[in-house]
């Protein structure tokens, strides 16, 4: 396996199939290849799901759906599923709980950053999680197929391996169609590739295929090779190990977006819009703004858009909003108040037209 860094992510249907608590029937082979590839040399980074699988079967059958005791579940969970993973390694892991809000925020995405890079260097595994039990419905990330992208690009993994319960993306639901054909490379995500994912296969997760190519738009635009696999067949990582294609890999860019674009692309979220005149880059600046939509911060992320509702940019915003209000309605005062300068920081700005 030609990999310096690799990021592995394990669904809920692999470490709780039978949703009765943690199980090794899937996890010792991973737990495996996790250790071959540490001792060739390869840093890994372990993104694991299963902390509401593993504390369902605490909680009484009624209502298992409400938001609250899921929330309970994975605060029950998590002990269970970090402790498993323990039992499989004779090194040290550390638990490393994120919500969306500790990755769109570009001071704590970096204290992320720093924290994995001190784990790996000194021989610990990082276990990752999204923190289910505290996260709030617009903190979260929603899956940990898209997380482990966001953490793989934060680690400056070179690989991603997705393990699941099914073979990789096929161009039609195999569970469905008895002639669907494997996919084995995918040199480009496009429009025809998201066609193909469907919904979740599994009863136990929270993903599908269509989160897989959503994870995989995001690190393979980033340089990052990813691959969808079959996490319960123990041939599955005798071929990664050997260095073969044992479900769907996809190709990285061959130009990688830069780091911080990447991150403004794909790991945040525009808080608020500004409408501003119709005008170039040159002058999203304050005189130019008509309204501004949602509540945020200087240096969080907004839309720009023109007064015809057209996206014109992506980027960190220098004002907040309730500062931007203000200025909007005072256009004739703008020079003498002394915003003239441009309202979105543009060295962390992406055009969208």
């Amino acid at each position: 396996m030609n990999s310096q860094r690799i990021v592995v992510k394990v669904g809920s249907a692999l470490i709780a199939p039978d949703k009765q608590g943690c199980s090794s029937r899937y996890l010792l082979a991973i737990a495996q290849f996790i250790q071959r590839c540490r001792l060739r040399g390869i840093d890994v980074v372990l993104v694991s799901s299963g902390s509401v699988a593993a504390g369902r079967h605490l909680f009484s059958a009624s209502d298992q759906n409400d938001i609250t005791l899921k929330k309970a579940m994975a605060a029950a969970g998590q002990n269970e599923m970090m402790a498993t993973w323990d039992r499989f390694f004779d090194f040290k892991t550390a638990q490393v709980l994120l919500t969306h809000a500790d990755l769109r925020n570009r001071d704590r995405y970096q204290s992320i950053r720093d924290t994995l890079f001190a784990l790996l260097k000194n021989g610990i595994l990082p276990i990752v999680n999204e923190n289910d039990a505290v996260t709030t419905d617009h903190l979260r990330v929603g899956d940990n197929d898209n997380l482990s992208a966001m953490v793989a690009t934060a680690a400056d993994a070179d690989t991603l391996i997705m393990c699941t319960d099914v073979d990789g993306l096929f161009n039609k639901n195999p569970a469905q169609h008895q002639d669907a054909q494997l996919l084995k490379n995918v040199p480009r995500i496009n429009s025809d590739i998201y066609a193909m994912a469907g919904g979740a296969i599994s009863s136990v997760g929270t993903g599908g295929m269509r989160t897989k190519v959503e994870a995989a738009e995001k690190a393979t635009s980033h340089g990052i090779t990813t691959y969808i696999v079959n996490g319960q067949l123990d041939s599955t990582f005798a071929a990664l190990l050997a260095g073969e294609n044992p479900g769907t890999c996809f190709s990285p860019y061959e130009k990688p977006m830069q780091e911080e674009l990447h991150w403004l692309a794909h790991t945040t979220r525009a808080l608020g819009e500004v409408v501003i005149r119709d005008a170039g880059e040159e002058d999203f600046t304050a005189s130019n703004v008509l309204a501004v939509k949602g509540e945020f911060s200087a240096g969080d992320t907004i839309l720009v858009r023109n007064d015809d509702g057209e996206k014109l940019a992506k980027a960190r915003s220098r004002y907040s909003s309730c500062l931007l209000n203000f200025i909007a309605g005072q256009s004739h005062r703008i020079n003498a108040l002394g915003f003239d300068e441009p309202i979105v920081q543009q060295d962390c700005m992406m055009a969208l037209n």
